[in-house]
């Protein structure tokens, strides 16, 4: 008998139209899309197409207009524990230290005190601030907050980890950085992960699958299968298979570009 996987995440026929003084906008149309657990699938596509829509539903901060999500089976609400979300602003807390904000939700769900500063003391060192406990937010770079705000995530043991551009606020150096760390968190921690990016390599050395949406109204126009292995770093970036695959997805999405243009 064929042991079949059931998908973490199943978006099924999801459209979304938003109502404003000019009339309707229909940002995403039926879209239909399956995650697996553990998987790490990226979603690209021109300015407008419903990326970030799409994630919000997922996410239960937005609601579909026709459609549902489901993880695990289960029909998505609202915002719920098992889903941990990462913007690219940082929304962390001013006034708390670094700490207090990566316990925050640990503190929402009830955990005893020395336990969540042992639960967000790990995170922090995962990410590479466990010498920065004390700190506040106006202290650390952007790239140090945006790691607190990963910390933050993972600290709360989400199941699904929803990323919508968390490194597009970064500078080069450092957004090639926390790819990587990204990388590494995610292999050791293997969460189900849905990355919105508007860039093709960010997209390709992150992901086991790429989601090329069309221009709006957002539609799924292909899937991409990664085939290059783990553990990958910035030097697959000049490998022949990874620049193969950039440049098909790249023309893909000017296409898109193009039409939304005309």
């Amino acid at each position: 008998m064929t042991n079949i996987q059931e998908p973490k995440i199943c978006i099924e026929n999801v459209s979304k139209i938003f109502n404003g003084r000019n009339g309707q906008t229909k940002a995403l149309d039926d879209v239909r899309l399956e995650i697996k657990e553990n998987e790490f699938v990226s979603v690209i596509g021109p300015s407008g197409c419903g990326k970030s829509t799409l994630l919000n539903i997922v996410a239960g901060l937005e609601h579909p207009s026709s459609g549902s999500v489901k993880v695990d089976g289960k029909t998505v609400t609202g915002p719920g524990q098992e889903r941990g979300v990462v913007f690219q602003q940082y929304a962390l807390f001013p006034w708390e230290t670094v700490i207090k904000n990566v316990e925050f939700g640990l503190k929402l769900k009830k955990i005893a005190k020395e336990e969540r500063r042992q639960i967000a003391i790990k995170y922090l060192d995962l990410v590479g601030l466990k010498d920065f406990l004390d700190a506040y937010p106006k202290e650390l770079s952007g790239g140090m907050k945006q790691r607190v705000a990963i910390a933050r995530a993972y600290a709360i043991q989400p199941e699904v980890l929803l990323m919508d551009e968390p490194f597009g606020a970064l500078d080069a150096q450092t957004r090639a950085q926390l790819q990587e760390d990204l990388l590494h968190t995610w292999e050791n921690e293997q969460k189900t992960c849905f990355f919105i990016t508007h860039d093709v390599e960010e997209a390709v050395i992150l992901s086991q699958k790429i989601v090329i949406m069309s221009a709006r109204p957002g539609r799924i126009k292909e899937i991409i299968n990664v085939d290059i292995p783990y553990p990958r770093d910035q030097a697959i970036k000049v490998t022949p298979r990874f620049n193969e695959i950039k440049n098909y997805i790249w023309n893909n999405v000017y296409q898109e570009y193009l039409a939304v243009r005309k």
